[in-house]
């Protein structure tokens, strides 16, 4: 290994050992989605899909 990949490896492992904590913290105290919320994301995810498989049946 060459030492820039060593630096690298070593700021990962840094940058994961700061940010889980905090991101610990953010999954424990988020607030919870409801059936509307849900469905809000769900639907523009289904559009996109059939938009999608209709552009791959027109080639």
């Amino acid at each position: 290994m060459e030492w820039m990949e060593i630096i690298s490896a070593i700021a990962l492992i840094l940058f994961i050992v700061v940010m889980f904590p905090a991101a610990r913290n953010m999954i424990h105290n988020s607030p919870k989605g409801s059936s509307s919320d849900w469905m809000s994301f769900v639907m523009p995810i289904v559009v996109i899909a059939l938009f999608i498989a209709l552009l791959i049946q027109l080639v």
